[in-house]
C-alpha cells in the first residue's frame, strides 16, 4: 500500500455507509415501479428488484473487499488499480442505462422520480464537507473548493417536487439534465487531477481517501448512480413509448 489509510470520525465513515445503502434502496424500489408499470406481473418485477439488489450486493461487496486489501490504493502501479475501478465505473453506467432496469426506469418511472433520485447528492456533499473538515478529503473537492456538485443536489429536489404538482416542459428537465452531467464531470475530473497519480492540486492535497473503505462507495454507489441516473434520464426524454 503506498498511501496510509484515511479514518475520519466514526460518525463520518456510518453516514457514507448509510446514504449508499439508503439510495441503492431508493434505486431499487424504482426499479421495481417500473417493472409493474411497464406490464410486468407484480411476482416478476419483485424476482428483478431481487436480482437488482443481490447484483449491487456482489458488487460493493467487490469493492469494499478489495479496498480493504489495500489494492486500491497502490498509487505507483502503472496504471493505478482505482484508474481501472473509474473507468469500469464509467463502464458501469453505460450498461445500467441500456440494461432491462434501466429500460424500465426510463419507460416506466414518472420523470419527477428520476430527477428526485439525483437530491442525494445535496446531503452527500454536506458529507463530503465534513469529510474535509476532519482531514480526510483535501478541500478541493468540497463546496469550499472546486465542488459545485451540491447545486445538482438542491435543484433536483426542487425539480422533482415542481414535477408531482405541474408539467415541466421538457426542455426544462432536459437542460437541468445537462447542468447536473456537467458537474458530476466536473468533480470526478477534479477528484482524478487530485490522485496521486496527477496530484494536480499539489502533494498537501491529495485524493486517496477514496482508495480505502467506506470511501470507496463514493465512485462505487453515488458516482454510479449519479451517472447512470443522467443516462437514464435522457432515455426517458427520448423514449416514444413511455407510460407516463
Amino acid at each position: 500500500m503506498d498511501s496510509p489509510v484515511p479514518t475520519g470520525s466514526d460518525l463520518l465513515q456510518l453516514t457514507f455507509a448509510v446514504l449508499a445503502v439508503g439510495l441503492v434502496l431508493i434505486v431499487w424500489r424504482g426499479v421495481v415501479r417500473g417493472y409493474v408499470a411497464c406490464g410486468d406481473a407484480p411476482a416478476v418485477a419483485s424476482g428483478r428488484g431481487r436480482s437488482f439488489l443481490i447484483l449491487m450486493a456482489l458488487w460493493v461487496v467487490a469493492v469494499i473487499a478489495d479496498a480493504a486489501s489495500g489494492h486500491l490504493a497502490q498509487w505507483s502501479r502503472r496504471p493505478p488499480p482505482f484508474a481501472i475501478l473509474v473507468a469500469f465505473i464509467v463502464l458501469l453506467g453505460v450498461l445500467i442505462a441500456r440494461s432491462a432496469f434501466g429500460d424500465r426506469l426510463a419507460r416506466g418511472v414518472p420523470l419527477a422520480y428520476l430527477v428526485g433520485i439525483q437530491a442525494f447528492r445535496f446531503p452527500l456533499e454536506l458529507i463530503m464537507h465534513r469529510a474535509y473538515t476532519e482531514g480526510v478529503m483535501p478541500v478541493q473537492m468540497s463546496y469550499s473548493g472546486r465542488n459545485f456538485d451540491i447545486v445538482t443536489g438542491i435543484t433536483a429536489l426542487v425539480l422533482g417536487v415542481v414535477m408531482t404538482r405541474t408539467r415541466v416542459p421538457k426542455g426544462v428537465v432536459l437542460t437541468w439534465n445537462w447542468m447536473g452531467l456537467a458537474l458530476l464531470v466536473n468533480i470526478v475530473g477534479v477528484a482524478v487531477a487530485s490522485t496521486p497519480l496527477f496530484h494536480y492540486f499539489g502533494p498537501d492535497h491529495l485524493n486517496t481517501f477514496v482508495a480505502s473503505p467506506p470511501y470507496v462507495l463514493l465512485p462505487a454507489v453515488m458516482v454510479l448512480t449519479a451517472w447512470a441516473g443522467h443516462l437514464v434520464i435522457f432515455r426517458a426524454l427520448t423514449a416514444s413509448d413511455r407510460l407516463e
